[in-house]
């Protein structure tokens, strides 16, 4: 085999794993250290960072499979901080999501944070989804131009009954990502949400080592 086939053939069996936020990617990254078969991307928070970010990856890679990864705000009553939640068209893909621990769901992709109890419950109502985030469905359309296999795999951060300390979509830059001197000053003005957010920090800790168990079981199967 020629340097050249072995690298094609590399890139073809690659993984291309992606998250919208390196919070959300620390732990996974730290298990596929020095493992070549898998790259990392942050689009960044949206759809329209993320379809920009894959599609600009996509021009360097040609990966075998893609998983659209990170937070999910619960819909259903039933999920749990830390339930990891899939979707995808591939039947195989599926099975190996199913044994790795997660559970079949329809999600909702939102172009901005269910912040409260109250948005969850209308949402639900309204889509009958069991989850929502805010990028997948720009990543499953691209690979889905491409005949890329895709998955989305989320992890729950908020139960559909939790509202989140603070409207995070009122603290958000242009880009949606979040900003920091907003933060400051909201918690500031209200230090009475800092227990909250303590809270909320420590399910997104417990939630990401989930994420990264059933990721690290769908790309090296036992």
């Amino acid at each position: 085999m020629s340097a050249e086939s072995g690298v094609r053939s590399a890139e073809l069996n690659r993984t291309l794993v992606c998250f919208a936020l390196e919070d959300e990617a620390r732990v996974f990254r730290k298990r596929v250290a020095g493992r070549d078969v898998v790259s990392i991307l942050i689009t960044g928070i949206g759809r329209k960072n993320a379809e920009q970010s894959v599609r600009d990856v996509l021009r360097q890679i040609s990966p075998r499979q893609v998983l659209t990864c990170g937070f999910a705000g619960g819909l259903d009553p039933e999920l749990k901080s830390g339930d990891v939640v899939f979707s995808t068209a591939d039947a195989a893909f599926a099975r190996t999501l199913a044994v790795a621990g997660a559970t079949p769901a329809k999600f909702f992709c939102a172009a901005r944070i269910a912040t409260t109890a109250g948005e969850k419950t209308e949402l639900r109502r309204t889509t009958g989804a069991d989850a929502v985030e805010m990028e997948s469905e720009a990543v499953q359309m691209i690979c889905g131009e491409r005949g890329i296999s895709c998955a989305t795999v989320r992890v729950i951060s908020d139960a559909a009954g939790e509202d989140l300390p603070l409207d995070f979509n009122a603290l958000a830059r242009p880009d949606l990502s979040i900003h920091y001197g907003k933060l400051a000053a909201a918690i500031a003005k209200s230090p009475e949400k800092i227990p909250a957010l303590m809270r909320l920090r420590k399910n997104c800790n417990f939630a990401v080592e989930r994420l990264a168990d059933v990721l690290a079981k769908v790309i090296w199967p036992q």
